[in-house]
């Protein structure tokens, strides 16, 4: 996807879509279109499904994912006792193989770490794993193929991961090139509303 089109959907939904939009350089552009609009009729305040569609539309561009696949994450989180539906979308969504990777830092946006996935430069278990939609679990270990270790993509890992806060749920030591699934993701503070997103679903 082209960065303009990416800025767009950004203006739409929110910075909190694309890892692109979340810096001062988006901020600006937002604050030089706002006052450009200044003298425009105010459009019409969404509708509940309008916010609903809204919040559909950045969970699925923020981790990439089809609407089949958010469909099926959403029945499935639905159908699992035990645990609020929210909870468990939130899980589904947060431990695919490419999130994870992009949550460890190895990656600076999920686009990256899918392509890091698919191009067979991950493994999982010790086992090459091409899927980025895979889940993983408690245990898991993800490791950088060998012969990808000298590629571009994680050269000087060290500097790179050096200020970066690694989710509780995972670790990542950039010195053994390995990294571990902790505990299963909890639920906090996200661009998303996913309750309204549940809703939408459930019409």
């Amino acid at each position: 996807m082209q960065v303009k089109s990416k800025y767009k959907i950004c203006r739409r939904l929110g910075p909190g879509v694309y890892e692109k939009c979340q810096n001062p350089k988006f901020a600006v552009r937002q604050g030089i279109r706002a006052k450009s609009q200044k003298s425009l009729k105010r459009p019409k305040p969404l509708t509940g499904y309008g916010l609903q569609l809204v919040e559909k539309q950045k969970i699925r561009f923020s981790y990439g994912i089809s609407e089949k696949q958010l469909r099926n994450y959403v029945s499935h989180a639905v159908s699992v006792k035990g645990t609020t539906a929210a909870h468990k979308l939130y899980e589904l969504l947060e431990t695919r193989l490419d999130n994870t990777i992009y949550r460890m830092g190895l990656a600076e946006t999920r686009r990256k770490a899918r392509q890091m996935v698919s191009h067979g430069h991950i493994l999982l278990n010790n086992t090459k794993n091409n899927i980025p939609s895979a889940r993983v679990k408690i245990g898991d270990v993800i490791t950088i193929r060998e012969g990808s270790r000298g590629s571009a993509l994680f050269q000087n890992l060290d500097k790179r991961l050096a200020d970066y806060n690694t989710p509780a749920w995972l670790k990542f030591d950039p010195k053994a090139v390995r990294g571990e699934i902790l505990s299963l993701p909890e639920q906090d503070q996200t661009h998303f509303d996913i309750g309204t997103v549940l809703e939408f679903y459930s019409r």
